[in-house]
């Protein structure tokens, strides 16, 4: 099968390009133009070089494809620079799809993410994605979405951002702190009971893991018109820190953190590049993130890579 990925040269589509090659798939690719290295296994790859705001690009990679998988993501936001969830996420969704309807490829997998529901309040991340799936949904395409939660892993890499290592960049690697200290790590709560900090979770899943998952339904035909929630177990934010400290040969001591404190900093400096989060990311934080794919994974006969400080050894790398 020949598969179009748009979105294929960031942290997610690498490792798919490995679980589609593995699986006798062929894989092409739009590729924007200076993101050529970011290629995983270029001599496997079909690769077109084009942006995704360019129908005619989007008709030449997926002009012969018997299927399309999407997986566009805007993590931040930098409007001056056309980055926004609005341009590349929802428009780039219903662009890919009306492109992919003109050509009959009828088979149609989007990465959404979890907690896309649509629901009042959502981050800006969140209702993109919600309504990119309303667009696929209001389609003829045979469709399944996707709605991991937080994904874990080697990012390999090519300035592709991953949880684990943006967390470590952000927050243990941000201010200089002497190495025999342990590092005053923030321990959230958005109450008044600062006991309470931290205690939200998170379902993480390693990146091998969402591949194989997305790679197996293009042949499931069970999985069509279906949305699948994809997660691991959940841990709280004070062990996935703990987890990620200990990874990247640090000390840490969780420090309960009034909420509201952190997100006020935001609103005044998350237009900066430099700070490391914006008030939507915060809170989309604090809401936590979990799910149960125990049947999604033995469907698949996959058994889970856990999140733990022996399968985060690429951070002490980084």
């Amino acid at each position: 099968m020949k598969v179009g990925l748009i979105g294929g040269t960031g942290y997610v589509g690498s490792y798919i390009i490995d679980e589609l090659i593995a699986s006798g798939h062929k894989p092409r690719l739009l590729v924007r133009p200076g993101s050529e290295s970011k290629v995983r296994c270029p001599n496997d790859c079909e690769q077109v070089i084009g942006l995704l705001e360019d129908e005619e690009a989007l008709r030449e990679v997926l002009t012969g494809c018997d299927a399309v998988i999407f997986l566009v993501a805007v993590i931040r936001e930098f409007p001056k620079e056309g980055i926004t969830n609005d341009i590349l996420q929802f428009q780039g969704a219903e662009r890919v799809a009306k492109v992919a309807t003109n050509l009959k490829i009828k088979r149609f997998l989007l990465m959404s993410a979890l907690g896309a529901n649509g629901e009042t309040g959502s981050s800006k991340y969140f209702i993109a994605k919600h309504l990119s799936e309303q667009i696929i949904k209001n389609t003829d395409l045979e469709w399944t979405i996707f709605r991991p939660s937080s994904v874990f892993g080697d990012p390999r890499g090519q300035g592709r951002p991953e949880f684990c290592s943006e967390l470590k960049e952000s927050m243990l690697n941000l201010v200089p702190f002497p190495s025999f200290l342990p590092f005053p790590a923030p321990s959230f709560f958005t109450g008044v009971n600062p006991f309470d900090s931290g205690q939200f979770s998170l379902s993480l899943v390693h990146s091998k893991d969402l591949a194989k998952i997305i790679v197996h339904t293009l042949d499931d035909k069970s999985t069509i018109g279906k949305t699948l929630e994809i997660g691991g177990k959940d841990i709280s934010w004070n062990d996935i820190i703990k987890s990620i400290a200990e990874a990247s040969e640090k000390k840490v001591i969780m420090t309960p953190a009034p909420f509201f404190v952190v997100w006020l900093a935001a609103l005044v400096f998350d237009r900066f590049k430099w700070f490391p989060a914006t008030r939507d990311q915060l809170q989309d934080l604090v809401n936590g993130n979990t799910c149960n794919s125990v049947e999604l994974f033995k469907k698949y006969g996959i058994d889970p890579i856990p999140f733990n400080v022996s399968n985060l050894n690429y951070l002490n790398k980084l």
